[in-house]
């Protein structure tokens, strides 16, 4: 985090952003002044492209690419909207749905890579967020988190209600949870608005709680919808995908990956990318826009505007029949949905993101060939991720209920 406190810094960081933000192709002859004594102005070319929805068809999950040595296949299908995944050491695998209000536990019982056993275990309005953790299955909506019993058979004891009171929903109701090697519960909670001064000071948040659900805290801020999130294996480092803000051009605001820590903030809604000013909200009262770049943590790596990241997990498996190569181990994979607010599609894939001394340095195509017919149809819009006991890796998309495998040949 950035400590400044000389005004001199303070003004030439504000004169560097705006020189940045008028250079940026997506605002034409901005003016965007520190303060509102001066008129901001800013002229932004917003687009809207959606992909048309095609069947995931045969000939098309064929046409599916992964690297070599890999391969993929469905793992189960016909699923009602499946969003995130959780799978437990015996390799059953749990998926919500927030438009059915489920969480379905699935079962490969011969261990030939498909699930063959389907069953709805836990029935709760708007269920997101899934994480395994001490023998139970939590799980939070929009409001709720829960925790049930994980019985011997995989199927759910009695839900009992930990939290009730999270933060209202708004654009961004899609709440995710994971433990980490504190054995603290984590929970990301969006922001209500594309960009807005948030009434609630836990929107745009990952909370920290303890696994009953008390001494709730703001972890980190200024995050406008971070939903994949998950400790680097070596440091033990946070980090996680914040999704950029939209109506800012095709190539703004990028996507983030944030090395997260506590009490930081990183610039929702004022300040995004390498510090550029957002002219919409303007920082409320004598605020500059200074001062609050000054308070921002930057981002560590970006990646392609409006592409929408959504879980993601690093790779630790090393040992088991089906593990990846040992490259691959402790690099972090990440599911992209994929864009709406941009001219060409970007998104609709499966990407790695490479680690180097602890650092993001590159991020990569996996699983590519969901956009078609030259962009202008999709057939699926990942979304949950998760790994088997096995090292093979598993994926869901959204849009025609599909849950993948990607494996080694």
């Amino acid at each position: 985090m950035k400590n400044v406190s000389v005004l001199g810094l303070g003004i030439a960081l504000a004169s560097l952003a705006v020189m940045s933000s008028c250079s940026k192709d997506h605002l034409i002859d901005a003016k965007i002044p520190e303060t509102n004594r001066e008129p901001t102005s800013a002229s932004i070319q917003g687009n809207v492209f959606e992909p048309a929805l095609v069947d995931a068809t045969d000939e098309r999950i064929a046409q599916l690419k992964v690297p070599a040595g890999f391969k993929i296949a469905k793992f189960a299908d016909q699923l009602n909207k499946p969003r995130i995944l959780a799978v437990s050491p015996e390799g059953r695998v749990y998926v919500s749905s927030r438009a059915a209000g489920t969480v379905t536990l699935l079962k490969d019982t011969n261990n030939d890579g498909v699930a063959d056993s389907k069953e709805t275990v836990a029935t709760i309005k708007n269920v997101h967020g899934l994480a395994i953790h001490d023998g139970k299955l939590y799980m939070v909506a929009i409001k709720e988190l829960y925790a049930a019993p994980i019985n011997g058979d995989g199927t759910l004891g009695t839900a009992q209600m930990l939290i009730n009171n999270l933060p209202d929903a708004g654009q961004h109701p899609n709440r995710t949870i994971d433990f980490g090697p504190d054995n603290m519960l984590y929970i990301t909670v969006g922001s209500t608005c594309n960009a807005c001064a948030e009434p609630n000071a836990e929107h745009a948040t990952i909370l920290k709680a303890n696994p009953d659900g008390s001494g709730r805290m703001i972890y980190a801020s200024g995050l406008r919808n971070t939903i994949g999130f998950d400790w680097h294996p070596q440091t033990g480092e946070l980090f996680g995908l914040d999704h950029g803000i939209d109506w800012l051009g095709d190539e703004q605001q990028k996507e983030e990956v944030n090395q997260i820590k506590q009490s930081a903030f990183y610039g929702w809604p004022y300040i995004y990318g390498d510090g550029n000013y957002n002219p919409h909200p303007r920082p409320m009262g004598d605020t500059t826009y200074a001062q609050i770049l000054a308070k921002t943590t930057l981002p560590s790596y970006s990646y392609e505007a409006h592409a929408a990241p959504m879980q993601m997990f690093f790779y630790t498996s090393s040992g088991a029949p089906g593990s990846f190569p040992a490259d691959y181990v402790n690099d972090a994979f990440a599911t992209m949905r994929g864009s709406w607010n941009r001219t060409k599609p970007s998104g609709y894939k499966v990407v790695r993101i490479h680690f180097e001394n602890g650092k993001p340095t590159a991020i990569d195509d996996f699983v590519t060939g969901f956009l078609v017919n030259n962009n202008q149809a999709q057939f699926g819009r990942p979304v949950g991720l998760a790994f088997l006991p096995d090292g093979s890796l598993l994926f869901s998309e959204d849009n025609n209920g599909v849950i993948y495998r990607v494996s080694k040949q």
